[in-house]
């Protein structure tokens, strides 16, 4: 293909994402991987081409584009070179015109952008929101230590301040490598590894994870209390839950899972009412924190989501509770960086629940927030997660 050819091939690609985000339909990625699938002629460094400009684009348009034209030529804005492949030749754009809209650049749309502002966060911290991400892997602690991980992979990775991480350039092709397949790392950003590494699951615990589901800190939890004890992982999604069993025969892991009928959770899990010695809630959100790796998520996004999330994670840290035992602890996580989905979640079920208080956080990354901790990839590097620990009292 020629370079014209494929600023068209990612005007086209655009278009149909765009579509899939007001219709509410695929991720970016799944749209993107069903478009190069139809179309075989594009080769290797054709996919990656087409797949690196529509991303500029999407980072670049803040306001969703009304068409996949105007996004790209967002980015001839910013990148005036490209303005001489728009030629008109055979498969190029055709020439740009001196009154065409152009998408407007920024962060999000504005009532997000007021909503990130109104969380405090900065513009120099909504900015980086839209880098590109590295790619961070956890040493599956059942099989081997980071130290040995780094010392078997094919790539130097750079351990970060998670214990278990070591952190790869983006785009790294970790998921190909025998030492994966070995069951040797999972790939986890190094904020989740944080938040999750916050509840202290620990050898012989009765341990639950509500909201598991495809079992990535599930898996983090069987490593923490080395296989002993017991450990459920809960979900109302069947195809993500199934996707656990296969991962966790891979780490070696022994996680049990329960696949919940919504509304019938407390029901289904009455056998755990009262003696859990710790619950997980890495509860549905806006996913504000995890722009830098589906930049497209917050065109999706409307006010009513987020009241919508809210309602949802209030529902499952009231269930969280009612299966915690009397001195035991509630994580509860988010990748959001909207106070209603965060400190401000967590001080109305403190509200709710006398019986319980905010435990103390050792957490070598991240800033306070209310009863807990944010992490953002402007001060750690990571994607945007707010997490707390809960304790109920004996």
């Amino acid at each position: 293909m020629t370079p014209a050819a494929r600023v068209q091939g990612a005007i086209d690609l655009l278009d149909d994402i765009l579509a899939a985000t007001q219709r509410g339909g695929a991720s970016a990625d799944r749209i993107a991987g069903e478009w190069f699938r139809a179309r075989r002629y594009a080769g290797s460094g054709d996919r990656r081409a087409i797949r690196e400009l529509a991303w500029r684009a999407i980072r670049a348009c803040g306001e969703v584009p009304n068409n996949g034209r105007a996004a790209m030529l967002r980015v001839v804005s910013d990148d005036p070179a490209l303005a001489a492949l728009f030629d008109g030749s055979s498969y190029a754009p055709a020439p740009i015109e001196p009154d065409e809209r152009v998408a407007e650049p920024g962060i999000a749309p504005a009532w997000l952008v007021d909503s990130l502002t109104a969380s405090d966060l900065e513009s120099a911290e909504q900015a980086v929101l839209l880098e590109r991400a590295p790619l961070d892997l956890r040493a599956n602690r059942l099989k081997l230590t980071r130290d040995e991980l780094a010392e078997r992979l094919p790539l130097r990775g750079e351990a970060i301040v998670a214990p278990d991480g070591l952190r790869f350039a983006a785009g790294t092709p970790a998921e190909s490598w025998p030492e994966f397949a070995q069951g040797l790392f999972e790939v986890q950003d190094g904020g989740s590894q944080l938040a999750c590494a916050a509840l202290d699951a620990r050898p012989g615990e009765a341990v639950v994870d509500l909201c598991a589901g495809a079992g990535g800190k599930a898996l983090a939890l069987a490593a923490a209390m080395d296989n002993r004890g017991e450990l459920l992982a809960c979900d109302t999604d069947r195809g993500r839950l199934s996707k656990l069993p296969p991962r966790a025969e891979r780490a070696g892991a022994i996680v049990s899972t329960l696949l919940l009928d919504p509304g019938r959770e407390l029901e289904m899990l009455t056998d755990w009412r009262g003696r859990a010695d710790a619950v997980l809630v890495d509860a549905p959100c806006s996913g504000t924190g995890t722009w830098r790796r589906n930049p497209e998520t917050r065109w999706r996004l409307r006010p009513a989501d987020v009241a919508r999330y809210a309602a949802l994670q209030a529902h499952l840290l009231d269930i969280a509770a009612e299966l915690t035992r009397p001195g035991g602890r509630l994580g509860y996580i988010v990748c959001s960086l909207l106070d209603a989905e965060g400190a401000d979640q967590a001080a109305a079920f403190l509200s709710r629940h006398p019986d319980w208080r905010a435990a103390s956080i050792n957490s070598p990354a991240g800033r306070a927030r209310g009863t807990g901790i944010r992490l953002t990839p402007f001060h750690d590097g990571t994607d945007g997660f707010f997490f707390t620990v809960l304790e109920r009292l004996c």
